[in-house]
């Protein structure tokens, strides 16, 4: 149950916060719910003029990743593997460290099934789980086919119920029954998703999820089908479901509108305990969780969580993992990628650079050498301070006084300020005053 406590209508800004208990009941949360202070629980919203304190019991994230390149990466507009390429990136997986590998259902084509096949006898650590329509043939096909771990999923939305398969609800729960009887019986891990879970009636979905579990699915899965949630609304609606369910929760979310991390980390708190993902989050239209932005999200969570990461993932493998993937979709990776963009440990700012020279944590909560990256402060240009470029006459050998580097640093601020200026310029300029030189000595103006 959701609390809220009435505080004081209207309450101003000069007025102390004093919560009065007044009712215990289900609260959906209100659009305009903003979260409270650090040191308070829960967020503060409005309602009939008065303000109410909705407080959640957060859930300390205890979470598995089922990484999805191979399946819904391959949905991507312009990404095409081949066989070889999914082995390569299914042991690049596995070599980082992720818990499943989805790939797609057998029946999509002749060389999908073979694939099916081959990546499920490469021998991984990482359990190979198949994403199939819930009906009979597609879970038998991908069961033949040496899949471990059956994803299956129906429309639950009103809209693609319609268009899709036009069952109601007990046909839907029927058919899903049938399918994991069929599972269970050899041994094979089965999640159910409703399609579009966030435009599904939420009445609909803890009927059919809870009859589920109680029926003996490993995991439901929700799906943010086309990215419209938010995310309180992903903790509201994971916590309402996670009450009338004793199995694992999965959740998958798309990213059309920019909520994708978010979302992944509120599901969690919500009691979420796998999250789907793919490398550099390439999948059907924006895509969905990248696996690197995840795992930056969930490493600066806080130190626990930072150590659970470094000791549980291979970090370093997610660069050369991304550069591979890139290749195969035909897309750069962003300049702000997260944790492997070229820009992400970038530094130019005078204040920024002397800070992170000293300190690198003071601008950076993820340290680039647990991903296999290196920083990068720039050095030449009219933002630049004369303690970076006192840095690079010590990265030069140069035993320069306080004066000459600041001579040097103002003559660079002044040439940026007309012209693009690079690392060559300054270190001549450096090299100049060292050597008694003007400082402009062979610097073209």
């Amino acid at each position: 149950m959701h609390r809220f406590r009435s505080i004081v209508p209207r309450l101003s800004r000069s007025s102390r916060f004093r919560a009065l208990p007044i009712s215990t009941r289900q609260f959906s949360i209100p659009s305009n719910a903003v979260p409270l202070p650090e040191d308070s629980s829960g967020l503060l919203c409005a309602r009939g003029g008065d303000l109410y304190h909705v407080e959640f019991e957060i859930i300390e994230p205890v979470f598995k990743i089922i990484d999805t390149t191979l399946r819904e990466g391959e949905q991507f507009a312009t990404t095409f593997f081949t066989t070889e390429d999914k082995r390569v990136i299914a042991q690049m997986l596995d070599d980082l460290g992720v818990e499943y590998i989805e790939v797609m259902n057998p029946l999509a084509s002749a060389q999908t099934a073979k694939d099916c096949e081959i990546i499920s006898s490469m021998g991984l650590k990482a359990k190979i789980a198949s994403h199939v329509r819930c009906n009979m043939v597609d879970v038998k096909e991908a069961i033949n086919r040496g899949i471990t771990v059956i994803h299956m999923y129906m429309a639950t939305s009103p809209a693609l119920k319609k268009f899709s398969h036009g069952k109601n609800l007990r046909e839907i729960i029927e058919a899903a029954k049938e399918a994991i009887t069929y599972c269970k019986e050899r041994n094979v891990e089965v999640r159910f998703s409703c399609e579009d879970t966030f435009r599904s009636d939420l009445a609909d979905l803890l009927e059919i999820y809870s009859t589920l579990s109680e029926f003996g699915v490993d995991r439901i899965g929700l799906a943010d089908t086309v990215g419209v949630a938010s995310p309180l609304q992903v903790l509201d609606t994971v916590r309402r479901i996670a009450r009338v369910v004793t199995c694992e929760i999965g959740y998958h979310t798309h990213n059309d509108t920019g909520c994708c991390i978010a979302n992944a980390l509120l599901a969690l708190q919500g009691g979420v305990t796998h999250i789907d993902t793919s490398v550099l989050g390439i999948g059907e239209r924006n895509g969905i969780t990248p696996l690197g932005g995840f795992l930056a999200r969930m490493y600066t969570y806080n130190a626990g969580y930072k150590s659970m990461i470094i000791e549980r993932y291979n970090l370093r493998v997610l660069k050369p993992l991304e550069e591979y993937v890139s290749h195969c979709a035909g897309v750069d990776i962003p300049f702000n990628n997260y944790v492997t963009g070229w820009s992400a440990f970038t530094h130019k700012a005078g204040v920024h650079s002397k800070a992170v020279l000293q300190n690198p944590s003071s601008y950076e909560v993820i340290c680039p050498d647990d991903f296999g990256v290196s920083r990068d402060i720039k050095l030449a240009h009219r933002l630049t301070g004369w303690n970076a470029v006192g840095e690079r006459s010590t990265q030069l050998g140069l035993d320069l006084s306080e004066s000459s580097i600041k001579e040097a640093a103002k003559f660079i601020k002044t040439l940026a300020d007309t012209k693009k200026v690079d690392l060559e310029m300054l270190d001549k300029a450096l090299q100049n005053v060292g050597g008694g030189r003007p400082v402009n000595y062979g610097i073209q103006g």
